[in-house]
């Protein structure tokens, strides 16, 4: 007898889970569906994305619709496309042997229109994101005066991702004897307020505690320079050759330089974003699921809606500021029993967040060295030599070409034929990294800046600028001239000060000499930039002062700003 049967699971929907391979109900199905079944309270649950909620509140819903009524019953709410199909998706199999359920998806990139068509035929369940939901209302084609169900799935991501009056203008729209039911990895404050206004009486079911990370996912952490950190992962991805993994940054424009880099160099990888169309997002989706795409890269947002359970690693490339997030991401790793590695590629200034992880998260990070090329190069023959004798050889489909290779190789003996083959696979790693050196992070051992790179855990160098308020200089235009001087937007970059004449800033210490050599070629409104190193900041600019000469002697700056000071001299 199905376990699920013996939590009041309908013989029907039974059937339909039994074929996913669903045995056992997971603890939060287990504390979910018998009170959802039999209850018509509001429930409250605490739930990671892998615990099995989909099923938790997909089962009850499906089971008691009443399949007579052409009208929508119960609507679930979520904060992506790719959430809110992955759930219509789960939904539908669930119930694939419950005749004349309509289940339907509505979200943004969709065609609205084929929406509404499917909205007047008639529907049982909408899945929806707020925005798609919202916009059906209002042009009255989704109507939710008898709607008795109402599930916020992801609750926090909805109401972080600013969906808080969508959520509110749909939620007034509904009965208010309806049953609500509140989904979420953290109660912020935000879901605390729409859990007070919106449910009443609710029980609240916690699984999973958000601070314990899953026992069979190792937590590993990469310790390098901000400037090493796309060489380590690309490493940490050849020392793996069958890795099948998602690697989390923060941005999406860092995602898409990222990927793009990886493309470039021959990886199987590819990014999804929030600038993809809905056609491209779902392709790239569809690859990584069918494991014709070994590496995904994504931000948190774009990721949400993924299930797939046989992601081997979880590459944190950027920390998230929340150690909750990290949980969550590395959870998608080790699922259906399996086991996972969790990656922290990190530099010195993210070592608070890493401790806090640690802490809020239950977990220890086993410190690693990025890989050398010696290991890289031994890991990826073996792979390759255990392809060979894996092969398998169609004896009749190359039976003819054979009389002619033999041919051609005869005058190659049994060794030097295989140096031969598995140098022409092999040579791309081999020229790569036969003079690459080790990956590890030093320490900064100026002591002009031993106090500065203690300061909030940053290894900043601080510099003078001939640029200030007199030149209609702002922070952004320093922050700007930075990211054009090192050609990235992901450069810690510390305290800036500006002065009527002068400006002083910290950038990160790794990219010192990067920085010195390219300001050269940058200018701002016309004006060539001389750069010099800051000894240290002062509390309080002098307002007296026409300038500030805490800087060193040295200065960086192009042969043209030099002649052109030379012929200003004249003129005094």
């Amino acid at each position: 007898m199905s376990k699920f049967k013996e939590i009041g699971v309908a013989k029907d929907l039974c059937q339909g889970i039994n074929e996913m391979g669903f045995i056992n109900p997971t603890e939060i199905q287990e504390k979910s569906i018998p009170f959802l079944l039999f209850e018509n309270r509001d429930l409250i649950s605490l739930a990671q994305t892998g615990t099995g909620k989909t099923a938790a509140f997909g089962l009850p819903v499906i089971q008691k619709t009443a399949l007579k009524n052409k009208f929508v019953q119960s609507i679930i709410l979520c904060p992506t496309r790719e959430l809110c199909i992955q759930i219509c998706k789960d939904l539908k199999t669930y119930s694939k042997y419950v005749s004349g359920i309509k289940i339907l998806a509505v979200y943004g990139g969709a065609n609205i229109e084929t929406q509404i068509k499917s909205l007047n035929k008639g529907v049982h369940i909408v899945v929806g994101t707020p925005g798609r939901t919202k916009d059906l209302i209002k042009r009255k084609v989704l109507k939710l005066e008898l709607v008795d169900k109402v599930v916020l799935d992801e609750a926090d991501e909805m109401l972080s991702m600013g969906f808080k009056d969508d959520l509110d203008f749909i939620l007034e729209r509904t009965k208010s004897d309806r049953q609500t039911m509140l989904f979420s990895a953290t109660i912020s404050k935000e879901v605390k307020s729409i859990s007070k206004r919106y449910m009443s009486d609710a029980k609240e079911i916690s699984v999973s505690k958000i601070n314990s990370g899953a026992k069979n996912i190792e937590h590993h952490i990469y310790n390098v320079s901000s400037r090493n950190k796309y060489e380590a992962l690309k490493r940490i991805a050849d020392y793996n050759p069958n890795i099948y993994g998602i690697v989390f940054c923060r941005t999406k424009r860092h995602t898409k330089d990222i990927a793009n880099k990886f493309m470039a160099e021959g990886y199987n990888a590819d990014a999804i974003h929030g600038d993809l169309s809905q056609n491209q997002r779902d392709e790239v989706m569809q690859r990584f699921r069918n494991k014709s795409l070994q590496i995904l890269i994504a931000t948190d947002v774009a990721a949400r809606g993924l299930d797939v359970d046989d992601i081997t690693h979880v590459i944190n490339y950027s920390l998230p500021d929340d150690p909750e997030v990290y949980i969550h991401r590395s959870g998608r790793t080790a699922r259906a029993g399996k086991s996972g590695i969790s990656i922290a590629i990190s530099n010195e200034s993210e070592r608070q967040k890493i401790k806090s992880i640690e802490k809020k998260g239950g977990i220890k990070f086993l410190n690693k060295e990025v890989p050398t090329g010696v290991e890289i190069c031994s890991n990826q023959l073996y792979k390759l030599i255990d392809k060979i004798e894996n092969v398998e050889v169609e004896e009749k489909q190359i039976k003819p070409f054979l009389n002619d290779i033999y041919k051609r190789l005869e005058w190659l003996d049994r060794d030097e034929l295989i140096k031969r083959f598995v140098s022409a696979e092999f040579n791309r790693f081999l020229n790569y990294y036969k003079e690459s050196n080790k990956i590890t992070y030093k320490k900064s051992k100026d002591k002009s800046n031993s106090k500065r790179g203690d300061r909030n855990g940053k290894s900043l160098i601080g510099f003078c600028i001939n640029i200030g308020r007199k030149h209609r200089a702002t922070p952004l235009d320093i922050i700007s001239i930075v990211n054009r001087a090192l050609k990235s937007n992901s450069i810690e970059i510390g305290k800036i000060e500006l002065s009527r004449y002068n400006t002083f800033f910290e950038i990160d210490q790794d990219y010192k000499e990067d920085f010195i050599k390219n300001i050269k070629k940058i200018d701002f409104k016309g004006n060539d930039l001389v750069l010099g190193e800051a000894t240290e900041f002062e509390q309080k600019p002098s307002r007296r002062r026409k300038d500030r000469k805490n800087y060193n002697k040295k200065s960086y700056s192009s042969k043209s700003s030099r002649k052109r000071k030379k012929k200003k001299s004249r003129f005094r």
